[in-house]
């Protein structure tokens, strides 16, 4: 995918999917929910942020705004998607106040008209991340982005590198190439995480004993690497990482 049209018509694809296979990867997308959720709330306590209209930029189905709400969090919640199926499911959250289609270059809202905004595993499917980034801090006070590190051993390999660009990624991010993409967009960093994943995400696809044996050995080696050794963490196996942004010199102001 080396342009728009190709990225909406890979989420097409994804958010088109039915029966088995379109319930199972809808409780994936809602598993994964809860832990960017945490990741939003855990950045945005620590940079004092609390929102009074948030926006979710490739909000895909509405998981994330959804779980936004259940902790009333983000005040009113809007998304921006490029694939029409993904917003279409999306408007069907009562949660959500609307979900507007974008092009993925141009955000159809005015300058500063929401508090926060969200790019959660958005910037790794795009050509110019900098770019979406800097166009959604234009509309957005603050904004908490979320990517997966895989410029690592495990992720390196022959079947993972086959993977990441089968689900549309274009970019192999480590720490320093996702701050960089920040400041690159002309935003300072307020606070930043890395999380190696909880133990039922290591788990959801696994269907036996053994498999289930396996995720849980996987989880308890990363957990712990990753609470002992953030770097080596890093450079050995896929952790996510996400950062809060600000306009340089530009407080948010409360309940912004």
């Amino acid at each position: 995918m080396e342009d728009s049209a190709g990225l909406i018509s890979f989420y097409e694809r994804a958010y088109s999917l039915e029966g088995e296979q379109g319930d199972l990867y809808a409780r994936w997308r809602t598993l994964g929910a809860i832990g960017k959720a945490d990741h939003v709330l855990a950045l945005c306590r620590r940079a004092g942020v609390d929102p009074s209209a948030t926006l979710d930029v490739g909000c895909g189905d509405g998981a994330l705004l959804a779980e936004l709400a259940r902790r009333r969090f983000g005040g009113e919640l809007t998304g921006a998607e490029v694939s029409a199926p993904a917003a279409d499911i999306a408007r069907r959250r009562p949660e959500i106040e609307r979900v507007e289609l974008f092009d993925g270059h141009t955000l159809p809202f005015a300058d500063g008209a929401f508090g926060l905004g969200i790019l959660s595993h958005v910037l790794e499917h795009v050509p110019d991340p900098a770019a979406l980034l800097a166009e959604t801090a234009r509309v957005c006070a603050a904004v908490v982005f979320e990517v997966p590190l895989e410029a690592n051993w495990s992720a390196g390999r022959r079947a993972k590198r086959a993977h990441a660009a089968e689900i549309g990624h274009l970019h192999r991010l480590d720490r320093a190439g996702a701050r960089e993409i920040g400041a690159r967009a002309g935003l300072r960093r307020a606070a930043e995480l890395q999380d190696p994943l909880p133990l039922a995400v290591h788990r959801f696809f696994a269907r036996t004993g053994t498999q289930r044996a396996r995720a849980d050995a996987k989880w308890a080696l990363r957990a712990g690497m990753n609470r002992l050794s953030p770097g080596a963490a890093r450079r050995l196996f896929t952790v996510h990482y996400a950062c809060l942004l600000l306009r340089p010199a530009a407080a948010v102001p409360p309940g912004a």
